[in-house]
């Protein structure tokens, strides 16, 4: 049985609740299911702490029949897309051979949506489907980072980023795996209050509810392809001496190259110059030591290669917007608000 603390944090969310929500997800042959069940996981067990059907879901596809996802399996009940009804979102949900996937009845279909002035999503590769449909054009999207690199090469219109997700006016994209999770507990947040989120994260077994601050991580290989293995070399020493980092001109002589054919291929492939790109990482394991460990500021400094505290905290707060000391702190305060002994009931 719930705890009392549950229950009043649950009755006040469904006391400020005056509206529901219906989305939508529009399976292409293909998808990632882990992508769809954890967006619709995350609804569900929002409902069922807020003790109220404050979101409803249906999937769909084109002819209204059960569609294979990746992993072989399909889901129903499915229905057709022109019989959906009312929707607040239509997610589209891709995965593996989006390309095929995105036949011209799908954008056509697409852009009839987007006619009608809903709300369009986009779970793993299902971006694709709506910039080709041109409907991310001058958008903040994101994609899976398997395709980001090809995707911003073919539609120059679109302002892809490397966050797990973005939300832009009436655009919500997503990149694949568990982070439309975190995209949903974004969502449910600014509907029902900073409470429920941490609640289905405690239900979930998550250490922490990422934002849209935190970026997917996307291999560098992926970004250059494998025919630059002097870059490919040089980011690997990077990320292997992150405690006492390397100067430029030590990783261009573990190379074999020059420090400035190092600079080159960096500015032209990495779009940023070398120094910037191996800060960045020792930042954002900095980060996740921060939130994810108790070891305190000046141990993580020490960790990423920082011997100046002051120093660790001007680079932190230039790249994430507070200092690593506001940051754990907002972190703690919100654990703290949202905490609530775990129920008995499994997820």
């Amino acid at each position: 049985m719930r705890s009392n603390c549950d229950m009043k944090i649950a009755e006040n969310a469904v006391a400020r609740v005056h509206a529901s929500y219906h989305y939508v997800f529009l399976t292409l042959p293909q998808y990632s299911m882990i992508a769809l069940s954890s967006a619709v996981e995350a609804l569900r067990m929002a409902n069922r702490i807020s003790q109220q059907n404050v979101y409803t879901w249906t999937l769909a596809s084109l002819g209204g029949q059960s569609v294979p996802a990746s992993n072989g399996l399909t889901l129903s009940p499915t229905v057709a897309l022109d019989a959906i009804g009312q929707a607040d979102i239509v997610f589209v949900c891709g995965g593996v051979e989006i390309e095929a996937a995105c036949t011209p009845p799908v954008v056509a279909a697409l852009r009839k949506i987007g006619q009608r002035n809903v709300a369009l999503g986009s779970l793993c590769t299902g971006g694709y489907a709506l910039a080709k449909a041109g409907l991310l054009d001058k958008y903040k999207a994101v994609v899976h980072w398997e395709n980001m690199t090809a995707l911003e090469e073919k539609f120059p219109k679109v302002i892809f980023s490397r966050q797990l997700f973005a939300i832009d006016r009436d655009r919500y994209t997503c990149t694949g795996g568990v982070a439309p999770l975190d995209l949903m507990l974004h969502i449910i947040k600014g509907h029902l209050g900073k409470n429920i989120a941490p609640m289905i994260s405690d239900q979930f077994i998550l250490e922490r509810i990422r934002n849209d601050q935190d970026r997917q991580h996307v291999p560098l290989m992926s970004r250059v392809g494998l025919f630059h293995e002097n870059l490919i070399e040089a980011a690997a020493l990077m990320e292997a001496n992150l405690e006492e980092p390397l100067s430029l001109d030590e990783i261009a002589s573990l190379v074999g190259v020059s420090r400035r054919q190092i600079e080159r291929l960096f500015k032209r492939y990495v779009g940023e110059v070398p120094t910037k790109y191996y800060l960045d990482m020792r930042l954002r394991r900095a980060r996740s030591l921060l939130l994810q460990t108790g070891m305190s500021i000046m141990e993580i400094a020490v960790a990423c290669g920082f011997q100046s505290p002051p120093h660790f905290s001007k680079c932190y707060r230039d790249l994430f917007g507070h200092t690593p000391s506001a940051e754990r702190k907002n972190s703690r305060r919100q654990i703290l608000e949202g905490a609530a002994p775990r129920s008995d009931a499994g997820a």
